[in-house]
């Protein structure tokens, strides 16, 4: 049976074992091909570019004027992107990574070759995200006496990853936990149909081991908005559930969620 969002009061328990193509060339006037004896083709359109952008909207200006908090995410991407592609201008990027991947999602990366091959982005592109948001992890200190997030619940689950509601393909996560159900670590594991053919468990519990996890929670988007596990979801579901019985890591759930719902999979956890 589902489990939907009735289930709020549920604990954890973990197991008491261990505007297209920009050449740079203004585009032919069609009287000019006539009068040129030429038959002009289709005519080309042209993508809106950094440089296509008011002054006062550029963001590295808005930077030097108001300062990084007036910049939106995206317009913080183009600045560490700059300059983009021949096949693609920097600004189109940044929106079609936090589009694709999510704002959360996509701060957690550390595998620029994941983000390379998941998002179609050159190698050296992935590199320079990565090694930012690594800057920013290295730096970032927690303050005001804020407590590390903690995850008993699906409801919790489904709150923390609430950027994933809207993503337009299908993303599992892992979150991985120590004994005390805080949250250790936060990785991108696929993206695609959650199959045994692109999903194994060696790919889960890498991370658990690398960061000393006893738990770990599995999450995966349903684009059409329709939580109900498939029963490629409950296969490798209970095959990812027996390797962490033999591993001694305990894995807590797999939550699927929606624009608006969210469902757990079935399986003995």
């Amino acid at each position: 049976m589902i489990t939907e969002t009735a289930l709020r009061g549920n604990l954890y328990v973990q197991s008491t074992d261990d505007f297209v193509l920009d050449d740079g060339m203004a585009p032919r006037r069609g009287g000019q091909a006539a009068a040129a004896g030429v038959k002009a083709g289709p005519e080309k359109q042209y993508v809106l570019r950094v440089r296509d952008l008011p002054q006062e909207e550029k963001p590295r200006e808005k930077l030097l004027k108001y300062g990084p908090a007036a910049l939106s995410v995206a317009e913080l991407l183009m600045i560490v992107l700059n300059p983009g592609t021949k096949k693609e201008g920097v600004l189109a990027m940044s929106r079609r990574l936090l589009k694709e991947y999510g704002e959360n999602t996509l701060v957690t990366q550390k595998d620029p070759h994941k983000v390379q091959a998941s998002l179609g982005i050159p190698l050296a592109k992935a590199c320079q995200l990565v090694a930012t948001f690594e800057l920013g992890r290295r730096f970032f200190k927690p303050q005001d006496g804020r407590h590390p997030v903690t995850l008993r619940t699906a409801s919790q689950v489904f709150d923390y990853v609430k950027d994933m509601r809207d993503l337009p393909k299908e993303h599992l996560r892992g979150l991985y936990l120590d004994s005390h159900y805080q949250l250790i670590h936060d990785e991108l594991i696929s993206v695609g149909s959650v199959t045994a053919n692109i999903v194994h468990p060696r790919e889960v519990f890498r991370p658990a081991l690398e960061h000393s996890a006893s738990a770990v929670i599995l999450v995966h988007n349903h684009p059409s908005g329709v939580p109900k596990p498939s029963d490629a979801d409950i296969a490798i579901t209970r095959q990812i559930v027996d390797a962490g019985r033999v591993m001694g890591i305990s894995v807590l759930d797999h939550v699927i969620v929606a624009k608006a719902k969210f469902a757990s999979v079935p399986a003995e956890y």
